[in-house]
């Protein structure tokens, strides 16, 4: 069983090179007070960011297939439900029905060749929780 991480302390998600500029992203299961739900994180204008998977207009995750985030121009993060736009270096949408909203940050560094998440007092690691199923 994983030993509890620090606040502090960063939970590593994988290397950077598996993050590629306009790519896919790498999904994670988080807490956000105590509900289980994914997050991802994504290599974009040169820097990594991350975001819960929700989309800010309508509760649901916005990947329209598993790590795909992107639109076609691979310029911005788009919900696949309802086609909320949001802009990846900062969350905020800038088009569709969230109305000015921002996607829900997680706080994220990169360090000697690694990519870390760092937990705060509502978002927490999903250790001994249930992982969030992926869907085929």
């Amino acid at each position: 069983m994983p030993e509890p991480v620090d606040a502090g302390a960063g939970v590593p998600l994988c290397a950077s090179t598996d993050l590629v500029e306009g790519g896919r992203a790498i999904l994670f299961d988080v807490l956000e007070y105590g509900q289980p739900l994914r997050a991802f994180v994504l290599r974009f204008d040169g820097r990594i960011v991350a975001y819960l998977n929700r989309c800010a207009h309508v509760p649901v995750e916005m990947d329209w297939q598993e790590g795909e985030f992107l639109d076609g121009d691979r310029r911005y993060i788009v919900c696949s439900i309802h086609g909320a736009t949001y802009e990846p270096s900062d969350g905020y949408c800038i088009a569709g029905p969230c109305g000015g909203a921002r996607l829900r940050a997680v706080r994220v560094a990169e360090r000697d060749g690694r990519v870390s998440w760092y937990p705060s007092p509502d978002i927490r690691p999903a250790f001994g929780a249930p992982s969030i199923p992926s869907i085929p």
